[in-house]
């Protein structure tokens, strides 16, 4: 072990999760390059998490990943501690009330699934969403119209200090591509509401999202989902696309012909490749629009 995962583990004695070091993580996540987690820790439970977050030294970083496909890992890798929500994160329950009870770690698709076989409408959007619960919680994914916020009633976790976290959906704070949760508050679970619908009906709109996302989107491609966010009064991918930037490549890194607002590890990428080719389509759109692009994927670790 390196000197914080040994100093972790010796302080951590009743820790029943996975705690590693120096682990690589390119190979889970989707654009498939950055660095290694200086600490990897994967929880068996929220006990265990809220354990593990109640003695972290209050100096020692953390972040949360999930299924890894809306994140950037710097190739210097992440300093600190990495928390990996797994299978033990990822049940889904739906109710008798047309809720369904989901666990960070679960991924959007299979939200999506379940409900559908519970007969609950208003989740198709997830079968768009290449990503997990949590994500979709802390950014407030959506597709096709609708958005997490619209279907969420409480978020549950557990702060830094390892106390447990509930949050209304008025708490969460929700915005276009944002929630102002508070920081350090790492989501495990959520109730959201739907509504009851025939599942013939529930699957032929979740046959429409996953049929435009695979005729529209690099969806076989080691990308990281939408690059950018949609600008007031504008569209990430006209606006890279009216600055010439379609197909545009540095290094391994390529913007998508196909869809203009996703970048692409075309074959030896960098996760610098990558990030200098978002910066550089930035550059551009500023340059021909005056619209300053926001990134939407999340850029984490250290060059």
């Amino acid at each position: 072990m390196t000197e914080l995962a040994a100093s972790l583990s010796a302080a951590m004695p009743k820790l029943r999760g996975k705690l590693a070091a120096e682990q690589s993580l390119a190979e889970s996540l989707w654009f498939r390059v950055g660095g290694k987690a200086e600490a990897l820790f994967q929880p068996v439970d929220e006990d265990d998490l809220a354990y593990f977050l109640s003695r972290l030294p209050s100096e020692v970083p953390y972040v949360v990943i999930g299924l890894g496909s809306n994140v950037l890992v710097r190739d210097g890798g992440i300093p600190g501690v990495t928390i990996r929500l797994g299978k033990p994160f990822a049940t889904i329950a739906p109710g008798r009330d047309a809720t369904i009870w989901a666990g960070a770690g679960a991924a959007d698709k299979r939200v999506a699934l379940e409900a559908m076989e519970a007969g609950i409408g208003g989740f198709a959007f997830f079968a768009g969403i290449p990503g997990a619960i949590g994500g979709a919680l802390a950014m407030n994914a959506g597709a096709n119209g609708t958005e997490t916020s619209q279907r969420v009633v409480e978020v549950f976790g557990f702060d830094r200090s390892g106390d447990a976290v509930t949050l209304s959906n008025a708490e969460m704070g929700y915005s276009y591509r944002h929630s102002a949760a508070p920081t350090g508050v790492i989501f495990t679970s959520v109730l959201m509401q739907g509504e009851r619908r025939e599942r013939e009906t529930i699957k032929a709109e979740i046959d429409a999202v996953v049929a435009h996302r695979e005729a529209t989107q690099p969806t076989k491609s080691r990308t990281g989902g939408s690059t950018f966010k949609n600008p007031p009064g504008h569209t990430a991918w006209k606006l890279v696309d009216e600055a010439g930037c379609r197909g545009l490549q540095i290094g391994g890194a390529q913007v998508s012909v196909l869809h203009t607002n996703f970048l692409l590890n075309v074959g030896g990428a960098t996760a610098a490749d990558i990030e200098a080719l978002g910066e550089e389509v930035r550059r551009r759109v500023r340059e021909t629009s005056g619209v300053e692009l926001e990134w939407e994927i999340k850029r984490i670790g250290v060059d």
